[in-house]
């Protein structure tokens, strides 16, 4: 069941399209949404137990693909509060298109930023430039939207040593074999962009959804930054692992808040 009204971070099993048809109208303040990107094949991990983690990515063909994921971007839009906004994260294989499908549910003019996410780590390509890149569309739902421009280190001379406010691409590295958040899930996002993405995009106290939520990244981040994070899988393993997450980062906290 979906709790309402929001007052507590919280990771819930299921579809997202069954689960926001459970939800109340205009509810939510921003939702980021990190869907399957189409790719093909199996996304898969392992646990730090060794134990095999992942989910299905195959589509038979991309239209097919696109349906799907607008019958739930139209859901996620019946939930955002009439001063809210969406982050969509895609890659190359569908943005152009998931993009057109953004314009018709939300209006063309509430199209507010292409953000790229520039995270340079992986392969090279021999026969073209190398993906190093994904894309994070942002769109409104009305004229009045919250915003709070994240601050990034300067990297010219005049500026050294001081922030100015971040631009639409964001060099952030991916998780690395070695980082200490990595939990195994495939296509784990890294903490430092959603926190970057929350605190921008989501008033303090606000309610954040993730409605492919995988390893609770966005949780997490909306829990730490005083957000409310409401995250969604279909995946078991992604579920369990999430609310591991947002249960350590609960303890870490009261544990400093007691001193």
């Amino acid at each position: 069941m979906v709790p309402a009204p929001f007052d507590q971070n919280a990771v819930l099993e299921g579809d997202c399209l069954a689960l926001l048809a459970a939800m109340e109208e205009r509810s939510v303040d921003l939702i980021y949404a990190d869907p399957p990107f189409a790719t093909g094949r199996k996304r898969s991990g392992r646990s730090e137990e060794g134990d095999p983690l992942g989910y299905d990515d195959a589509w038979p063909t991309l239209n097919l693909y696109l349906d799907w994921l607008r019958e739930r971007i139209v859901a996620m839009r019946r939930v955002l509060r009439d001063d809210g906004a969406i982050l969509v994260h895609v890659d190359w294989r569908a943005s152009h298109r998931v993009r057109l499908i953004l314009d018709d549910v939300f209006g063309e003019e509430r199209f507010v930023n292409h953000i790229v996410w520039s995270y340079g780590l992986g392969g090279s390509a021999a026969d073209r430039f190398a993906r190093k890149h994904d894309d994070i569309l942002y769109y409104g739902c009305g004229d009045a939207r919250w915003f709070e421009p994240p601050m990034v280190p300067a990297t010219s001379r005049r500026m050294q040593g001081r922030l100015k406010k971040a631009t639409d691409v964001l060099a952030i590295p991916s998780i690395n074999n070695m980082a200490t958040e990595r939990t195994g899930w495939p296509d784990q996002k890294p903490l430092k962009l959603l926190e970057l993405l929350v605190n921008a995009t989501v008033p303090p106290g606000g309610v954040v959804l993730d409605p492919f939520c995988g390893s609770g990244t966005t949780v997490v981040a909306a829990r730490r930054h005083g957000r409310i994070g409401l995250g969604m899988d279909r995946h078991p393993d992604a579920v369990r692992i999430a609310r591991d997450r947002l249960a350590e980062e609960a303890g870490s906290n009261d544990a400093g808040e007691g001193g």
